[in-house]
């Protein structure tokens, strides 16, 4: 016992300093990818940090609770359409009612556009899992494909010069920055040598909740509830004799992913400074779904770097397609538009068939002979004494 109990504290102490490492790493990761690539590489960093969020956020659907989800964009667009109509002035010059009770505008603070965003994508998650509570496999990821594209359509439809309240194709612009007591992130600051852009400001906000994401999914994994979710995907059959109220925690599931992609909307909306249906496609979902699975179904760091990876190799690809062909053949035969997802897509079939866990998949556990437990049982009286 005392030899287990010194191996458990001795991981903990390297977890610790790779947690340490991978943090600074981090913190210099935009500075890197600046001097690389220049600042659109750092907003592409912005943007895997977003998707490390929805990654997450669909992992406690797809990999904890082992419910396919293939409409998870809906959440995302629920968030962003939130902020984009509490930030800006669409709702009072589009109703007079609204106006009259607002004459300055809707400008609600970020961090309550953020707290609407998530309850209200919550709500959504609860509308999409009530009524398919007996629904598994095939059916289920038709009918949550449907709640994705149902969602897109309405927010394209609602654009009409009546009832004008998405703006239609057309989108929502002039969405304000994230502000957070008073400190506006779409600002540069100088600290002596250094120019900190709004890009690199957004970075450090979003590895914040990215980190405070990925703190929650391990408290949620290590919990009752998070076993719970386990025993539901390995056979819902026995976690129902267990006592397990499966209808709850499926709710809880969706409900809970959906508060993920609720967040990350929001401030993706900020971000961008516009929407339209167009940025939630039912291909966003395919992509999101990419990462967990890509990365490692029910992993953590799997899904974290399959969000990275799935989000920086078609924009390696799109920078090095056409020089590759030029060095090769000298000139340009095919365009990076149609060539990048042709070797994207093989990539992923080679990662499929030779890793089909995913690039970092979860550890299995290795259960100890007879012949080691009965050595253990041995040693710990002599260790106890």
């Amino acid at each position: 016992m005392i030899a287990t109990k010194l191996r458990i504290v001795g991981n903990s102490k390297k977890s610790i300093i790779g947690i340490i490492i991978c943090l600074l790493f981090m913190m210099v990761l935009p500075f890197f990818a600046q001097a690389l690539g220049g600042m659109t590489w750092v907003r592409i960093i912005d943007q895997a940090l977003l998707y490390v969020m929805l990654a997450l956020g669909l992992n406690i659907v797809v990999g904890f609770a082992g419910l396919l989800d293939l409409g998870y964009i809906a959440f995302y667009a629920v968030g962003a359409y939130a902020a984009a109509l509490l930030t800006t002035s669409h709702l009072t010059d589009s109703f007079a009612h609204i106006a009259a009770m607002f004459p300055a505008g809707i400008h609600l603070p970020f961090l309550l556009v953020m707290v609407v965003g998530a309850v209200l994508a919550a709500i959504a998650g609860i509308m999409l899992g009530a009524p398919i509570l007996k629904l598994k496999g095939d059916y289920l990821a038709l009918v949550t494909l449907g709640f994705g594209e149902i969602i897109r359509i309405f927010m394209n439809n609602l654009g009409k010069d009546v009832f004008n309240i998405t703006n239609g194709p057309r989108g929502i612009n002039g969405i304000e920055p994230v502000s957070i007591f008073g400190f506006s992130f779409d600002q540069t600051i100088h600290i002596g040598s250094l120019t900190l852009t709004r890009e690199f400001l957004y970075f450090y906000l979003f590895l914040a909740l990215a980190m405070f994401s990925m703190f929650i999914c391990y408290r949620l994994q290590n919990s009752r509830l998070g076993r719970a979710w386990m025993a539901f995907r390995e056979d819902d059959v026995a976690a129902r004799a267990m006592g397990i109220n499966l209808r709850n925690i499926k709710l809880l599931a969706f409900s809970l992913g959906a508060t993920f992609g609720g967040v990350a909307g929001s401030l993706f909306a900020a971000f961008q400074g516009f929407i339209s249906p167009e940025s939630f496609s039912f291909m966003e979902s395919i992509a999101i779904l990419t990462m967990v699975v890509l990365g490692g179904i029910g992993h953590i760091p799997g899904v974290i770097l399959g969000a990275f990876v799935i989000t920086a190799l078609p924009e390696i690809l799109r920078y090095t397609i056409e020089p590759l062909q030029k060095a090769i053949f000298g000139q340009i035969f095919i365009d990076s538009a149609v060539l990048r997802p042709l070797i994207l897509g093989l990539c992923m079939v080679m990662v499929m068939l030779f890793r089909p866990k995913g690039l970092w998949p979860k550890p299995e556990r290795n259960d100890k002979r007879d012949d080691e437990i009965s050595d253990d049982a041995k040693v710990i009286p002599t260790e106890v004494l």
